[in-house]
């Protein structure tokens, strides 16, 4: 049966031999299969080529004049680990092959070689070293998401949590992660992971509170066909899934108590039994667990196994509330004008750094403000505020309704409809853009539309402030 060779993609191939003949015949056939080639007539020209460039794959003469195969072999793999090389000799034995792979040859062929084998082991060789970087790289890009240096805080609590976060990422201990809706447990739990040894292997989210008692089971652990109303086909379950790696359940406390049992034997046991099967599946994971709910209440209560929860809490991670880490706002409030000014190209500077800030009484409203939805809900602020910015300093009019309500931020006006006597800097300049609109408002007959060309901004942003300024546009045009 006739093979399929992997594409090479234009691998760039290194030629290293002595013979012309053996030269020209290597490159003429690899050539052929689209890949770049390079020839050095010997093994000092080679080590100078893999010094000025980099290959996909090396060919290799065993026997040079220079210096041998195993020289330049040893020579490379002292400095380059990766590079896949191919011995080649006209004098094949067992012991050279030997001695070859244990120097760090990925392959070796003797003279005569078959050229359809060559070909298939070169392609097989360079499609599993670029799997094998993009592997990294991937690797790479998931802990630079979610090492430390994004887990924004400097507050004397989160610094606690992270330093236990270090401590235990590299254990295999079971972690519970306790702490309001919205602290940002799941990010924690891929930070543990991402650190630990297990960071090359799958991290699956289960949310618990969004599946039925019968259905998350099923989830859980994989049925076989026909195992209930439904199940047409066998299914593989998260647990298989995140075998030797990371699972992560939120809302741990919402889950039943049959579930709440067969979670405990795979903590006890590293085994369950999947629905509809009497086959016993050994699984390796590490379990992170998250609730926004008391589990010992639960306990007392009769709605959450004793015996479980003990096996969950071997190690307590509490993340506490933005309110009583209030100096992590300005912080985390900078990282989301980032992320967000990037994610909607405005207001970069050339480093495509956010040149968004909040004006200082707006910055002291978010202080102000109690954030009962925590970082996830000042996050979602931050992001309208870049979405509606027309400018780089961001006032009332980006923040949404509820929080000006809460506030009472406000422009104050007397009887005769003037300012407060101590109304604050920010009155006062909201004052004049109320007049200001109200100037052009008149001077357009009351047309929203043209007032807003006149003014030069979005109708949209003037909409906002008419509302947030408290301007009667209705009576006023009516009168």
């Amino acid at each position: 049966m006739e093979e399929t060779l992997p594409n090479p993609s234009s691998g760039r191939i290194l030629v290293i031999d002595d013979e012309a003949d053996i030269r020209e015949s290597l490159e003429a056939l690899l050539s052929l299969e689209g890949y770049e080639v390079q020839l050095a007539v010997n093994g000092t020209e080679g080590l100078k080529a893999l010094e000025q460039a980099s290959f996909d794959l090396v060919l290799l003469d065993l026997m040079m004049p220079d210096r041998s195969g195993m020289e330049v072999l040893e020579e490379v793999r002292s400095r380059d680990t990766e590079t896949p090389i191919f011995l080649i000799t006209a004098y094949g034995s067992l012991e050279v092959a030997v001695q070859a792979l244990k120097s760090g040859a990925s392959d070796y062929f003797s003279k005569p070689w078959d050229n359809e084998k060559l070909l298939i082991e070169i392609a097989r060789m360079i499609a599993k070293r670029r799997l094998e970087t993009e592997n990294r790289q991937l690797k790479r890009a998931f802990k630079q998401r979610y090492s430390f240096p994004n887990i924004v805080g400097k507050s004397e609590r989160m610094l606690r949590v992270l330093d236990l976060v270090g401590q235990v990422a590299s254990s295999r201990a079971t972690i519970l992660l306790s702490g309001e809706t919205g602290t940002g447990k799941e990010l924690i739990a891929k930070t543990i992971h991402a650190n630990s040894p297990r960071a090359d292997q799958p991290f699956v989210a289960v949310n618990s509170g969004s599946l039925p008692p019968d259905l998350l089971e099923s989830t859980l652990f994989w049925h076989t066909k026909g195992a209930f109303t439904g199940a047409v086909a066998a299914r593989k379950g998260y647990f298989e899934t995140a075998n030797r790696g990371t699972i992560f359940f939120d809302e741990i406390s919402t889950i039943g108590p049959e579930t709440q049992t067969k979670l405990l034997r795979v903590l006890q046991e590293k085994e369950f039994i999947p629905l509809g099967s009497s086959e016993v599946i050994k699984v390796d994971v590490r379990v992170i667990a998250a609730t926004n709910e008391d589990l010992r209440r639960l306990v007392q209560e009769g709605r959450f196994r004793e015996d479980l929860y003990y096996r969950l809490n071997v190690i307590n991670l509490v993340l506490p509330p933005l309110r009583e880490r209030k100096e992590d706002i300005p912080p985390l409030i900078t990282h989301f004008f980032h992320l967000y000014s990037r994610e909607n190209e405005k207001f970069l500077d050339s480093r495509r750094e956010s040149v968004l800030q909040f004006h200082p009484e707006a910055l002291q409203m978010l202080l102000d403000h109690a954030w009962p939805g925590n970082v996830r809900e000042l996050e979602n602020v931050v992001e309208r505020a870049v979405v509606l910015a027309t400018e780089p300093m961001v006032g009332f009019e980006a923040l949404p309704e509820y929080l000006l309500q809460a506030s009472g931020a406000r422009i104050r006006l007397d009887s005769t409809g003037n300012l407060a006597p101590d109304a604050s800097l920010f009155e006062m300049v909201a004052d004049f853009e109320r007049r200001r609109i109200l100037e052009h408002l008149e001077g357009a007959n009351w047309s929203q539309t043209d007032a807003a060309k006149t003014l030069g901004i979005p109708l949209s942003t003037l909409n906002q402030k008419i509302k947030r300024l408290s301007i009667d546009v209705k009576r006023r045009g009516a009168g």
